[in-house]
């Protein structure tokens, strides 16, 4: 795929060189052993080098930081790594968002939706909602569009809406998180109920008195794993 792009020209000479010179990196510390570990680790969905997330961070450090100077995310750029087949280069992806996260507007959520649903799985996902968590932390637009995205049919998009204020503590908006969970009640799909259980169980951390609440209100609707999940801390 990235090869007919460069035949067709639709990407830049500079996106092109960013994107190869990480991908001589990434595969001169490839592990083959490791890979098939990996790749088993995630139901073999995808591809990997076997780098370990240590070493595959460091391998592109300075890289994020020259990007960071620029002030500019490189959505051409982010598109290659997810056009490839191999897991680390969507890992990237997410860590460049993150450094990058100041310079992320909201009319931005557009691409970041596109990544939600491609190639969508767990690993991915729970990074990107911090992506979208940080910006509505400066963006009250935010709320509306996970409100709306708790209801849509797609499991990866609901749970991004569920998952996207762990770990703001005392930033969290506990009306907006109530609101979204309850749109969410009554899933059968086990990353729906578990990214209940996983939300409320990091809010319980900064207010257990909240979620005993919040648990007691809607028991009969909520899930055994979702009931098990949040009251952990309890």
């Amino acid at each position: 795929m990235i090869a007919e792009a460069k035949k067709k020209g639709s990407l830049g000479l500079s996106v092109m060189s960013k994107y190869l010179n990480i991908k001589s990196l990434f595969e001169a510390q490839a592990d083959e052993e490791r890979a098939v570990a990996m790749a088993a680790y995630q139901k073999n969905l995808f591809e990997f080098y076997g780098i370990p997330t240590p070493q595959r961070r460091k391998i592109y450090a300075e890289f994020l930081k020259a990007e960071k100077k620029t002030k500019t995310i490189d959505w051409e750029f982010l598109d290659a790594c997810y056009a490839d087949p191999h897991r680390e280069f969507q890992y990237l992806a997410y860590d460049y968002l993150l450094r990058m996260q100041s310079y992320l507007v909201y009319e931005d959520l557009a691409k970041v939706e596109h990544y939600v649903l491609t190639k969508s799985w767990w690993d991915t996902i729970d990074f990107l909602t911090k992506v979208v968590g940080q910006l509505g932390l400066r963006d009250n637009r935010v709320k509306n569009l996970m409100l709306g995205w708790s209801k849509r049919d797609n499991i990866w998009i609901r749970r991004t809406a569920i998952e996207h204020q762990l770990g703001l503590k005392e930033q969290t908006d506990t009306n907006l998180l109530a609101e979204i969970i309850v749109n969410c009640l009554g899933s059968d799909e086990f990353f729906i109920n578990k990214a209940i259980g996983w939300s409320l169980r990091d809010y319980s951390k900064t207010n257990p008195d909240w979620v005993r609440d919040f648990i007691w209100q809607h028991e009969e609707q909520m899930a055994k794993l979702s009931i098990r999940e949040a009251s952990k801390y309890l």
